[in-house]
């Protein structure tokens, strides 16, 4: 199953944060509080994911929306596994990921996007950076 990522769950709390931020800088907006009782566990586990059935659902919804708001796909509209690249330069997905990319789930793609973010060799991070 998949998980979802510690920076994630950071990204999703600062989404909501400016978007529903505390009125009396005390109380969280529902959203925000569900995502940082899930952080909270992380940190203190000592652990950088946690499986999707494993947070409130609560959580996975506000998390869900989030999600919404980043792109949805890596690729830049030049796909190398055509030519018989194992890894697509244009995007750095393997032949697989881009084969069944729509079948995905939303944590399965977080999971390639934060590895071709990391590696940051393919093109969109650097010679197309543009058309991203």
């Amino acid at each position: 199953m998949a998980a979802l990522h510690i920076t994630d769950i950071e990204a999703a709390i600062n989404y909501w944060r400016a978007r529903a931020p505390a009125v009396d800088g005390v109380h969280l907006a529902p959203q925000t509080s569900a995502l940082a009782e899930v952080y909270g566990q992380l940190v203190h586990a000592r652990q950088y994911e946690i499986p999707e059935d494993r947070i409130s659902p609560a959580a996975l919804v506000a998390w869900l929306h989030w999600y919404t708001t980043t792109p949805d796909t890596p690729c830049i509209a030049i796909c190398s596994t055509s030519q018989g690249d194992a890894l697509c330069k244009g995007c750095g997905r393997t032949f697989a990921e881009v084969q069944h990319w729509t079948a995905m789930g939303p944590t399965e793609k977080r999971s390639v996007w934060r590895r071709i973010t990391a590696e940051g060799t393919s093109w969109r991070f650097n010679k197309y950076a543009e058309r991203a």
